[in-house]
């Protein structure tokens, strides 16, 4: 009896030990899933139909430009698909948006049409040539101005001839990069422009200036329009920062923003392009697109030398002191660094990234050029965030081809893929960083989280020796320090205190960081749809 008693137990503890054995390895496999997705997994889907490039008479019609649904909510999905529920994991709803959600908007609109007053050009004094300097963004920033000086002092604006000479050597004509016929079209009732100098001008003797930086609507009109006394051409050697920030006339910071928002559309093969990668990210969810300035330029131009070996500081020590145009030379990498003066290092990102809460499994876009060091220097974000994409992942080698070598056509798919981006993170305040969250915030204040740099670096030094207790604090920390930078509408920032002269006018927020209050207001009536305002 004792020994029936006995087996019995034993067959019971046999039973709940097998239970719990097939409980473990369930849990286990559920975990691997969510949290270490296979490198299958991680590669780009096979793409059919909806993802392929339009036809040449296909792309006259295209636009990047999302509409005020997301494409990916369009279809009648669940707003939460398959993997964005993967991404929310455990968390709660309220947990996904806080993550996802962008600034309520509901308050403001875009306002750009010009007032009653407002008159067709008038009888041209005559021609304004514009050399546009820097890469795309500078570039883009410099022409807007430049249709916005052509209005005050009267001239027909040719079109821009853009920068060849600079660090990115690249060799692309306006057409190349923007769809010169709507740019012309879309200012008819602003500026003339033309595509070219007439002919018997061609030879004619030039006014060649250097318009003063941050110049209000006066130095125009009382300077540089005494040029039109003896010449009928004005060359402006320079575009960027041209133009001031503040105090212009309402009129013309609207023509800017038509400027910048409704005529400087990309070319339509750079368009197509650039819809096909947002549509392709798309694919996986919602996702984050990241400005990681981690390259090569931006490196030596900074001084930043944070987790470089000492052969790659020196080889970016040389690029500097080789390259005339940048004018400081000698750079403290740690006081630039404790300054906040450097570029987020990839490792730095991801540390960031976990602080505010995305899961391993969240979509990045790599909204850059090619990181200095390559995978060495990614390898620390990679193992955190496997899911990182860029342009040469999600493209194949056929479809690239007509953008290699021009890097002003790439930075503009990057830049269409960061607009349409569910989180846009910059991990540098550069123009491509100042022109995306001034454009999304033109959108409807989707979400822009900017790192407060100076605060991030001193507690990602004190991360190596803290324990649980401490780290939770420092994430705690970040997210605080991060609540009201993620693309509220707000006013534009004035200089900083005490600033004087130029050093002034530089400390300003720029316009087309945040062109609020002039070309955002107040809505009227709820629940307009403002999406017909980009074309």
């Amino acid at each position: 009896m004792q020994k029936r008693r006995w087996r019995w137990i034993s067959l019971n503890l046999l039973r709940k030990l097998l239970m719990y054995a097939v409980c473990v390895i369930a849990l286990v496999a559920l975990f691997s899933v969510h949290l270490f997705p296979s490198s299958s997994s991680s590669k780009v889907p096979n793409f059919f139909d909806p993802f392929k490039l339009p036809t040449q008479h296909e792309l006259k019609h295209q636009s990047w430009t999302r509409e005020l649904t997301p494409p990916h909510l369009s279809k009648g999905k669940d707003p939460l698909s398959s993997h964005s529920r993967q991404l929310v994991g455990a968390r709660e709803i309220s947990d996904y948006d806080k993550l996802w959600k962008h600034s309520s908007n509901s308050k403001f609109e875009p306002c750009i049409e010009p007032s009653a007053n407002y008159t067709p050009p008038g009888e041209s004094r005559g021609y304004l040539l514009v050399h546009a300097n820097g890469g795309l963004n500078q570039m883009r920033f410099g022409i807007c101005d430049m249709v916005a000086v052509a209005r005050i002092i009267n001239a027909t604006l040719v079109i821009p001839e853009l920068d060849r000479k600079s660090f990115w050597q690249d060799n692309s004509h306006f057409s190349d990069v923007f769809d010169e016929d709507h740019f012309i079209n879309v200012l008819a009732n602003d500026v003339r422009v033309v595509k070219k100098l007439p002919k018997q001008l061609a030879t004619a003797s030039k006014s060649k200036k250097e318009f003063r930086s941050w110049s209000g609507i006066e130095y125009y009109e009382e300077e540089i329009t005494n040029s039109w006394l003896n010449h009928q051409i004005i060359q402006a050697s320079k575009s960027d920062s041209r133009l001031a920030n503040n105090y212009l006339p309402l009129d013309i910071q609207k023509l800017r923003c038509r400027a910048c928002y409704e005529a400087l559309r990309f070319a339509p093969r750079i368009e197509a392009m650039g819809k096909l990668l947002v549509d392709r990210m798309r694919s996986y969810g919602p996702y984050i697109a990241l400005h990681l300035r981690f390259e090569k330029d931006m490196l030596a131009f900074s001084g930043c030398t944070q987790e470089l070996s000492p052969a790659e500081a020196e080889e970016l020590r040389i690029l500097r002191n080789n390259t005339d145009n940048w004018k400081i030379k000698d750079i403290d990498s740690k006081e630039q660094r404790s300054k906040g003066e450097c570029p987020l290092t990839p490792k730095e990102v991801g540390f960031f990234l976990s602080a505010l809460g995305y899961p391993s499994n969240t979509p990045i876009y790599i909204a850059a050029g090619e990181t200095y060091g390559g995978d060495s220097h990614m390898a620390h974000l990679l193992s955190r965030y496997p899911y990182i994409m860029s342009k040469e992942k999600l493209a194949t080698v056929e479809e690239l081809q007509p953008f290699i070598n021009h890097g002003s056509q790439l930075a503009a798919l990057d830049y269409i893929v960061s607009v349409e981006s569910d989180v846009f993170i910059p991990s540098y305040s550069g123009n491509m960083a100042k022109a995306v969250e001034g454009h999304r915030r033109f959108l409807g204040h989707r979400k822009t989280i900017v790192p407060l740099r100076k605060t991030i670096v001193r507690l990602f030094d004190k991360l190596e020796n803290a324990t649980l207790k401490e780290r939770m604090k420092i994430s705690n920390q970040i997210i605080d320090a991060h609540k009201k930078r993620q693309g509220s509408p707000r006013k534009r920032k004035g200089p900083i205190s005490g600033t004087r002269g130029m050093d002034r006018f530089r400390s300003e927020e720029s316009f087309y960081t945040n062109p609020k209050p002039e070309c955002l207001c107040q809505r009227e009536t709820p629940n307009v749809n403002t999406s017909h305002i980009i074309r």
